[in-house]
């Protein structure tokens, strides 16, 4: 008897459905973070590889070019 009493009062709870709506919420959530990734990754790798060329292709300047002298 008390298995049953168990099972009903789990059958009227509501806290499931709380339960399945975050569950929602959350895949929604992931979802829209998968679009916006897959969306900006290509700009994303452009900008470092451009940001990498331009730092490998600097040089550092001497004092003396930078107004001071020796």
């Amino acid at each position: 008897m008390k298995l049953f009493d168990i099972v009903k009062t789990f059958a009227k709870s509501d806290s499931g459905a709380v339960t399945v709506d975050w569950v929602v919420l959350t895949a929604a959530i992931v979802g829209l973070g998968i679009a916006v990734l897959s969306t900006v990754r290509d700009g994303v790798n452009d900008l470092g590889d451009n940001i990498s060329d331009s730092l490998s292709r600097a040089t550092v300047a001497s004092p003396g070019t930078l107004g001071w002298s020796d």
